[in-house]
């Protein structure tokens, strides 16, 4: 009898939060501080060896959308596709969100987030993404552009590492030559101004960088006065050319392969 009343409650349980069968989206929860809801496609709830995890961190600019949900979750799940055709990792069809008050973290190794030059890292943020690099873990940052964001990305940084700094990746480093040759790259921009001067809140340089752990081991990615998750979530459109999606796919796979090989 107690085991037919569990199961009715695992069911009920299962139903209500969305999986098979009980009709809500995986991230439904969350979609209001999304830009872009997408959605789910029929193998939302597939169990897989990798998800592309999204950080869900806190800025002064939240408001009826938050910064952590720019692109989202439609950037997401086109990228994933892109990783699902070009390479031979199983993939899960759509994101998994990671707040940051949370120990989620721990469980997805790869974490992505844009707009980081917003975030605020309280003490408590701090020590889990500390204790989250101290297990292996690597994290690609995007969208973020001129020299008063990045100042706040990095005081950000300096909290969770303390005397940490950036350098520009190399043209001969090995992440940029995981899966695709990427000795030579452009700035990937934003839809809004990539048919104009390509300079997003008056980020001038595009710049590829890099946090390193002691070891040398690119741990936080860094793509700057740029925005790949406009072009992964534009790229089905004409108006967004071919040439600065393709570069921020091949970009994304790099970095992603890297983080799992390395």
């Amino acid at each position: 009898m107690k085991l037919a009343l569990l199961s009715i409650a695992i069911l009920a349980a299962v139903a209500q939060t969305g999986r098979p069968g009980g009709g809500v989206r995986r991230w439904a929860q969350y979609e209001r501080e999304m830009q872009d809801p997408a959605e789910d496609p029929p193998d939302a709830w597939e169990e897989t060896e990798f998800a592309f995890a999204r950080l869900r961190y806190r800025s002064g600019r939240d408001g009826w959308r938050a910064r952590w949900g720019v692109d989202a979750n439609k950037s997401d799940r086109q990228f994933i596709q892109g990783v699902r055709r070009l390479t031979r990792i199983h993939a899960r069809s759509v994101e998994h969100i990671v707040d940051i008050d949370t120990d989620e973290m721990f469980n997805w190794p790869f974490l992505y987030a844009v707009g980081i030059g917003d975030w605020n890292v309280s003490e408590t943020h701090a020590k889990r993404m500390r204790a989250f690099f101290d297990r292996g873990g690597f994290f690609m940052v995007d969208d973020f552009h001129n020299e008063n964001e990045w100042a706040r990305f990095m005081t950000g940084m300096e909290r969770i590492m303390p005397g940490c700094h950036a350098v520009e990746l190399q043209d001969d480093d090995p992440i940029l030559h995981t899966v695709y040759d990427l000795s030579k790259r452009f700035r990937v921009p934003g839809l809004n101004v990539v048919h104009d001067d390509q300079i997003e809140r008056g980020g001038i340089e595009p710049h590829w960088r890099a946090i390193l752990d002691d070891k040398g081991r690119v741990i936080v990615a860094i793509c700057f006065n740029q925005d790949l998750g406009d072009a992964w979530e534009w790229a089905d459109i004409p108006e967004y050319p071919e040439k600065y999606a393709s570069m921020a796919y091949r970009l994304g796979v790099n970095y992603l392969i890297y983080a799992m090989t390395h």
